[in-house]
């Protein structure tokens, strides 16, 4: 069996934090996005969806990639049974943000590994408490451009870290990626 340096590694994500935080487990790796169909069946669990849209992700590219270790994932910001997607607009941002605000919320990142005929996947919850923010907090978040691309409105990795009280679990799995668990999952994968 090849040893982890020999093998070809693919992200299949665009998200440029999750290739920053691969750039943690390996000095080299391909990144191939995938366009996949985001609907699930009703009903089912958060975790349970994070993984199968990663899988989708991740069957994407390890098709034409038999070879490959495919990596994909997918994260998910939630407030209770609310779902807090990438924001449409700016008002609809503010609207996050504000429901976010002094509370805790949870983030789920699912993530498929594939390589061949094998697959594995995994997900992990992180909880992220938000300091109360006031209405001019907000006005300023949102004049900085950072939470229009992101779930839940926010990075934790850029100024919206000035808000965020403290986190349980894994802070990188709020990036988008669980670092440390992917890393153990692959070592398992691997063998």
């Amino acid at each position: 069996m090849k040893t982890m340096s020999d093998k070809r590694i693919i992200l299949a994500s665009k998200s440029p934090r999750r290739k920053e935080l691969m750039g943690l487990l390996f000095p080299q790796f391909e990144v191939q996005a995938s366009d996949v169909d985001e609907t699930l069946p009703e009903g089912v669990s958060l975790g349970r969806a994070v993984e199968l849209l990663a899988l989708r992700k991740g069957q994407a590219v390890a098709g034409a990639e038999p070879d490959a270790l495919v990596i994909a994932a997918d994260t998910l910001v939630t407030l209770g049974s609310v779902v807090l997607g990438k924001p449409t607009g700016r008002e609809d941002a503010a609207r996050m943000l504000r429901l976010l605000s002094g509370r805790v919320h949870q983030v789920y990142t699912g993530v498929a590994l594939l390589e061949g005929e094998r697959t594995n996947r995994f997900h992990c919850v992180t909880d992220v408490e938000f300091s109360p923010l006031t209405e001019e907090e907000i006005r300023w978040y949102l004049s900085t451009g950072e939470p229009f691309d992101k779930a839940g409105a926010y990075g934790i990795q850029g100024y919206g870290a000035r808000f965020i009280r403290g986190v349980r679990e894994d802070f990188f799995n709020v990036m988008g990626l669980p670092v440390n668990e992917l890393y153990r999952q692959i070592m398992q994968f691997t063998k």
